[in-house]
């Protein structure tokens, strides 16, 4: 008699596209699908307020590009994520395609919920870091803090837990000074 063995099914990028647009954030990880919920108002504030101040510094002055979700940003065969906000800087525009974007994005900033917030800091903390992602922001709007980790040595850093100013590490202006966000207009 046959033996029936049980193998782990890992999801791709195709898998991803056939997903439903029914308003629920759908990515893979590691070959594993998570389903979350449309957020809640405050995290969209937070997401809007960010997105505008992200774009005043990033976007106008011609550094790069803010994306807000939904986007597919695809980091490997098996990884397809929703992040809520992600900077790819000018120099790696190439990354942003008609569906998405395929490679690490310079920066990569989670909102957290009640429902993703161990994942926002396990698993896709993990993920970003092995991905190459420059710089991850983990914003938690309760609490009104970003928690930084910024790449050093090909691995993340927690470079600090901010509340009223925050330097965004992967940029930096044309003249060479950082660029700082002011974290009392986010919250």
């Amino acid at each position: 008699m046959p033996v029936v063995v049980d193998r782990l099914i890992r999801l791709t990028q195709s898998d991803y596209r056939r997903f439903p647009d029914d308003g629920r954030r759908h990515e893979i990880i590691t070959g594993e699908r998570h389903v979350s919920a449309a957020p809640f108002v405050p995290h969209q504030r937070v997401s809007r307020n960010l997105l505008v101040e992200l774009h005043r510094h990033v976007g106008r002055t011609g550094l790069g590009e803010v994306l807000a979700a939904p986007v597919a940003v695809v980091l490997s065969r098996h990884d397809v994520v929703e992040p809520d906000l992600v900077v790819v800087l000018d120099k790696r525009r190439a990354l942003i395609g008609h569906e998405g974007i395929t490679g690490a994005p310079d920066l990569v900033v989670e909102i957290l919920s009640p429902s993703t917030a161990s994942r926002d800091r396990g698993l896709k903390l993990e993920l970003y870091q092995r991905s190459g992602v420059r710089e991850y922001w983990i914003v938690d709007p309760e609490r009104m803090v970003v928690d930084q980790y910024v790449r050093s040595g090909g691995l993340f850093t927690a470079a600090g837990r901010h509340a009223r100013r925050i330097t965004v590490a992967c940029t930096a202006r044309r003249d060479g000074a950082p660029l700082t966000i002011d974290l009392t207009q986010i919250w």
